[in-house]
């Protein structure tokens, strides 16, 4: 209320013998300020005409998510205490004790919560509007009449209810606009979200079958010999083997992934045929056939929503599946929902496997064709080690490693006139590379894994990974026409046998991921809330059908906090959010953090600065460690192609970003062909990071660790074996013997060990200056080793 108005107002009162008493301005104000929330009478008034609103929906919100906005208490005002002037100026002792009253009132919590504010807001809520009351220099002149009516029992303390709900929906902005974000955040129809794909009637071919079965290669072949196409890939990896594969045909094909583009016209147009990730496919774009392999991922917690988009949203006649038969009845169903009958075509593997009764037990018994499946990167380091002491040579693939240098790898290990034969390996293995694997032995089969709560578990793998990586075996187009399944330790053989013949659990769900435009929509309803907290809140409010389920924002809202404090329009931050970062890189985490800081500081991102702020030109790796840190590089240069596709002004090198990055790359393909040189400089160093490994898996996967320590038990069993020759029957009784029959020790190692005692006995012999009798150092060392 403006001071002419208050003045105006003070004008009209009634003069009498009380009309100067506040409680009579007051009650004379108050039939002239009909605008006042609360003023015109008690709270339940109020309470019955927007009650059912308020609460708004039957999913009762989490409220723990309402982050409480700060406001700031009031300063001295430009037109003085208007409130004080008009009645008199508030005692703060009177006014907490009415503050204190309102608060312990039962009818109050029980109307607040009418209203959405369940104990944890109600109290913060009072907390802020007690803070700002008593704090003040002058309060809104409607909330000061009403406190000074309440000292001097002119109205009654429930009148505060309309000031402090106004003053919690200003801290939890929530509140006032639940109903629009629960229609924001319904997602319980996604095939509505695709107009252009529901305006024809498209039809579903599920190719489905196991690995090596052909069910790719038959919807390839409808691909390539179709006017216009797209496929669909879940790596980078595939969609180059299928962009190169269209070419080879004489279909001119382009490539699109998240940091890459490739046209193959020569005046720039796109080509009718397109091979691209899944997330990079457009749902725009008329196709005459469409191809989405491993439709099983669909279910996958982090990306299952871009196989979900593409099924829905994909403009073609001839939509083809590939992938396993545990997604047939969820896709059906999907279908249905869209109108359209899918056909499924069923393939069975094209070349035997078998499960072994037998473990591989030791590295000695490795054939070449071998694929060493570890689900860790220092599994990969141990075994590669140990496979080179055995004078092996082993090619190395794991998921961090650029396309190129595991291409490189795999190119290594296909090789006959290579001398490498061996392959370690993570479960990377399980898609995009052609392997000539005659069989494969799971290392362990404890897979690390992060659960909903963002904990680390170790589980055993699924049937549906096993069956994945298992049938890399033997495929039909290597040269080896049967495959092999094993296990490193006979324990686990057993588990395999059983983890195999499970039948595979149906696909249950579909994921779904909120769209740039619906966060938008609901960081217009709460401007001031942050975009991790917005997501949260999002998938709170979101409603889906039993079909669908929201995936795992857990990456986004990571990055989203990590750029918080940077200036960014929220488009824009959405999309730097979105930007794929390995979290566990600190190096890559940091490198988002500095890109989005140059970027609000409207400074482009230039190739000679990012050559100075990755220390160009790299050296070698001479380690393990630097090798991790090359492909930490990697990942950055990855990240700058990533953004560069979307913000091509402030990120304008691209093309000479990518000549470097083919330069690391090869760099770090000599580090990787020289593996095992860098993992034995590491353990002399103790480089190796095993910290993040459970105390079980240390004790049973570390083999490296374990061999020193049985180096140095055998050399000690050997002196005491060799201080008593053996019975002439006992030969084949020998602890040595025992050890090479179970391949725990070679005839090299022993032969090293033999001469190794015999030196050290003869070092000991000359230090004898007499019979009985030792050097002052020599008897130090008799003690030690009595003492051992």
């Amino acid at each position: 209320m403006s001071f002419p108005r208050c003045a105006l107002l003070w004008a009209r009162l009634p003069v009498g013998r009380h009309a100067g008493h506040p409680a009579a301005v007051c009650s004379a104000l108050r039939a002239h300020v009909g605008l006042f929330p609360g003023a015109l009478g008690r709270v339940p008034a109020v309470a019955t005409s927007s009650s059912s609103s308020a609460s708004g929906g039957s999913k009762a919100p989490n409220t723990s998510l309402f982050v409480p906005l700060t406001v700031k208490p009031q300063g001295p005002s430009a037109d003085g205490d208007v409130g004080a002037e008009l009645t008199r100026p508030l005692d703060k002792n009177e006014v907490k004790k009415i503050l204190d009253k309102f608060y312990k009132r039962k009818e109050i919590q029980k109307l607040g919560a009418d209203y959405g504010l369940d104990a944890r807001l109600f109290h913060q809520a009072f907390i802020s509007f007690r803070n700002y009351i008593m704090q003040s220099h002058s309060l809104d002149v409607d909330i000061h009449i009403i406190l000074n009516d309440i000292c001097f029992n002119a109205a009654h303390v429930d009148d505060l209810f309309p000031f402090f709900l106004r003053h919690a929906k200003q801290i939890f902005p929530v509140l006032e606009c639940k109903d629009d974000l629960r229609k924001i955040s319904d997602l319980r129809i996604p095939p509505n979200w695709y107009p252009e794909a529901r305006a024809i009637q498209r039809k579903i071919i599920f190719h489905s079958g196991p690995t090596n079965s052909g069910k790719t290669y038959h919807a390839i072949q409808k691909y390539l010999s179709a006017k216009s196409g797209v496929y669909c890939g879940p790596l980078k990896l595939l969609a180059h083997e299928i962009f190169e594969k269209t070419n080879a045909a004489g279909v001119p094909c382009d490539l699109v992934t998240g940091e890459e583009r490739v046209t193959v016209e020569p005046d720039g147009r796109q080509a009718a045929h397109v091979a691209c990730t899944v997330e990079m496919c457009s749902v725009t774009t008329p196709y005459e056939v469409a191809v989405i392999d491993e439709i099983q991922m669909i279910k996958d917690p982090a990306r299952g929503w871009a196989w979900t988009r593409a099924l829905l949203g994909l403009c073609a006649e001839e939509v083809h599946l590939c992938g396993e038969a545990a997604a047939i009845d969820l896709v059906t169903e999907l279908m249905y929902t869209t109108g359209e009958e899918v056909e499924v075509r069923n393939y069975k593997r094209l070349t035997p496997i078998s499960v072994l009764d037998h473990a591989l037990e030791s590295l000695d018994n490795l054939r070449p064709g071998d694929c060493i499946v570890c689900f860790s990167k220092n599994d990969i380091y141990s075994v590669s080690r140990q496979i080179e002491i055995r004078g092996l040579e082993s090619a190395v693939i794991y998921g961090s490693l650029p396309p190129g240098t595991k291409l490189a790898q795999a190119k290594k290990f296909n090789d006959p006139d290579d001398p490498c034969k061996i392959l370690v390996a993570t479960d990377a293995i399980g898609m995009g590379l052609n392997l000539s694997i005659r069989r494969i032995i799971f290392y362990s089969l404890i897979k690390p894994s992060i659960n909903e709560k963002g904990e680390k578990e170790l589980e055993p793998i699924t049937t549906s990974q096993a069956l994945q990586i298992a049938g890399r075996a033997g495929r039909f187009s290597s040269k080896y026409k049967e495959g092999e399944v094993t296990t490193m330790h006979r324990e686990d053989l057993r588990l395999l046998k059983e983890i195999l013949n499970r039948p595979v659990d149906p696909i249950r769900a579909a994921g779904l991921h909120p769209t740039a435009e619906q966060i938008e929509m609901f960081a217009y309803h709460l401007p001031d809330t942050t975009l991790s907290n917005l997501i949260d809140i999002f998938v709170d409010f979101s409603q889906v059908d039993g079909q669908y389920f929201v995936c795992n924002l857990d990456d986004f809202k990571f990055s989203a906090e990590l750029i918080q404090h940077i200036p960014l329009s929220l488009r824009v931050r959405y999309v730097f959010c979105t930007a794929p970062i390995n979290k566990k890189q600190p190096f890559v985490c940091s490198s988002l953090l500095q890109f989005a800081r140059q970027y609000s500081r409207n400074e482009p991102l230039t190739f000679a600065w990012l050559r100075r702020y990755t220390k160009w030109p790299l050296l070698p790796p001479k380690n393990i460690k630097d090798l991790m840190d090359l492909e930490a590089v990697h990942d950055v240069l990855d990240l700058y192609l990533w953004l560069s596709y979307r913000f091509i002004d402030m990120f304008p090198d691209a093309s000479l970003v990518r000549d470097l990055q083919k330069e690391l790359d090869g760099i770090i393909q000599d580090g990787v062909h020289n593996i095992t040189k860098l993992i034995k400089i590491s353990e002399s160093h103790k480089l190796l990071n095993l910290e993040n490994l459970s105390a079980e898996s240390q004790s049973r996967l570390s083999g490296t660790l374990r061999s020193q320590a049985r180096r140095t038990r055998l050399t000690k069993t050997l002196e005491s074996e060799a201080a008593e020759p053996p019975s002439p029957d006992a030969a084949e009784k020998s602890l040595a013997s025992r050890l090479l029959r179970q391949g725990l020790l070679t005839a090299d190692m022993l032969k090293q060990l033999e001469k190794e005692w015999l030196t050290r006995r003869t070092e000991r012999g000359r230090e004898k200056t007499e019979p009985g009798t030792y050097s002052k150092g020599t008897r130090r060392k008799k003690q030690e080793n009595d003492s051992n």
